[in-house]
Parts: structure tokens; sequence; C-alpha cells
């Protein structure tokens, strides 16, 4: 598997991303995040539970809205705001 496989729109590193909770805000470049919710139900058998034998939406799945747009590059730093 590589990167967006799953049509991921941000592959970060260097979070705790379990340690976020709905409500929490993120700072990438310009860019102002809000996690909206955490986990999400899978949908009889998706695409990810087909690649790779069980879904990682309801543990692993994270949403965020966009609260504030801008520029985000490639290794930007990402902090709590």
């Amino acid at each position: 598997m590589e990167d967006g496989d799953f049509g991921e729109n941000l592959i970060v590193s260097g979070i705790d991303v379990d340690g976020l909770a709905v409500g929490d805000r993120l700072l990438a470049g310009e860019v102002i995040l809000e996690v909206t919710q955490r986990g999400k139900e899978c949908h009889s058998h998706c695409e990810i539970y087909k690649r790779v034998g069980k879904c990682i939406m309801p543990t692993e799945g994270i949403f965020l809205r966009v609260v504030r747009g801008g520029t985000l590059r490639a290794n930007d730093e990402i902090i709590r705001a």
C-alpha cells in the first residue's frame, strides 16, 4: 500500500492523532483545521476492508473541517491551535 491509496486528503506524522478530540483545532501552514468526527461506521466491507482485511475507519478515521483556508505545503509543521 502507498500513501493516498485510501483517498486521504492529508497524511501527517509527528502529531498524536489519537489524542485529538472533536472540537480540537490544528494550525498547519496558513490553514486552521477543526476536528469534527472521530471514527466512521464501515459500510458493508468498504474498499479499505477489501484491501487490508479490516476497516480502519471506525477506530482510526478522523475528520476535520477547514476553519481558515490558505496555503499548506509538504513538510509544514502541524500544531494544536
